[in-house]
């Protein structure tokens, strides 16, 4: 007899998937009508600057963010003693990305559940692990773009913000004590929703785990090479399209969009990034027939790139977590 949870799953995945699909046909169209109105003439003669092994080079520079975020997810992993390999690990990140652009990062559900199944920790225990993730992209995107916007030659509306926002929001998670004292504050202020800041409270005593100095530094250097890989690809991009802006424009540019997006709330900040991304090149001095198809082409080599390795290894992970699941009920 089929329960109720066998009938709503296969709902889910039907409504992330029309969602993903949904997404990515408004990108492409709105980007097809901007370049409708631009001339097709000249967005086809960028695109044609383009060769196969161009393509695969940027392709390559994502996969370097990936692989080195997926070391850093493994590091935590094991810091926090969850006990799982390297081969679990990466599976569970590279997996999650399928659902990048699902609302409310469901990818980071989906791993949790995966190591919930594989270990028998509980989402509040494996939260931590999450948290510590997030937050570390913030810091080396944060700093990437502060120093990017140091040495450019023109600033960005709104860059400096942003840097700084990005910048708090790692630091109070990678600083567990002040993460304490606030929600011990924020309790005392308002006097309302203790169980709220009871889990905020636990989670910045669990955050511990992560706060040492060593760890702390390698996870900042890995994610500051890993991003800096994508923006040096868009760097690339534009050069090869004969829009050179300098190397640090270029990098500023792309993690702005970036966090821009992401600020947006949209999934995967599809519509903001590539929007923030198009009208920074245009301030630049980038004509239209140009930012359209580069940014349509680094959003594909590191957006969906990253959604393709996860639809590639989402099933892969599902039938590891499942057989470990299995083994571990048999013990």
């Amino acid at each position: 007899m089929a329960t109720r949870t066998d009938t709503v799953r296969p709902r889910r995945r039907m409504r992330d998937t029309l969602l993903l699909l949904g997404l990515f046909a408004l990108v492409v169209a709105g980007l097809i009508g901007a370049a409708a109105a631009t001339g097709w003439e000249e967005t086809r003669a960028q695109l044609a600057k383009l060769s196969g092994w161009q393509f695969l080079a940027l392709l390559a520079l994502s996969l370097v963010n990936y692989l080195l975020r997926g070391l850093r997810w493994h590091l935590f992993a094991s810091r926090l003693g969850l006990g799982l390999g390297p081969v679990a690990n990466f599976l569970h990140f590279l997996g999650g990305f399928a659902m990048s652009v699902t609302p409310g990062r469901v990818g980071e559900l989906v791993r949790m559940r995966w190591i919930r199944r594989e270990t028998g920790w509980t989402f509040e225990r494996t939260a931590p692990l999450v948290l510590v993730d997030r937050a570390s992209d913030l810091a080396a995107m944060g700093l990437i773009l502060g120093i990017a916007l140091a040495f450019s030659t023109t600033g960005i509306a709104g860059g400096i913000p942003v840097t700084i926002l990005a910048l708090i929001g790692a630091l109070v998670v990678t600083r567990p004590v002040l993460l304490e004292k606030i929600a011990t504050w924020g309790h005392r202020t308002l006097g309302r929703l203790p169980r709220l800041f009871a889990k905020v409270r636990r989670a910045a005593r669990s955050l511990q785990t992560f706060s040492a100095p060593g760890l702390t530094a390698l996870a900042l250097v890995i994610g500051l090479v890993g991003w800096f890989a994508e923006g040096y690809a868009f760097h690339l991009l534009l050069v090869w399209m004969g829009a050179d802006i300098g190397i640090a424009k270029s990098v500023a540019i792309f993690v702005f969009a970036s966090l821009a997006g992401g600020l947006t709330g949209a999934p995967g900040g599809v519509g903001g990034a590539e929007a923030a991304m198009i009208a920074l090149l245009t301030l630049e001095g980038v004509g239209l027939e140009t930012s359209l198809p580069a940014t349509a082409i680094i959003r594909v080599t590191t957006l969906w790139f990253a959604i393709g390795i996860g639809l590639a290894l989402f099933p892969v992970a599902e039938k590891h977590s499942k057989a470990r699941q299995n083994a571990l009920e048999n013990d």
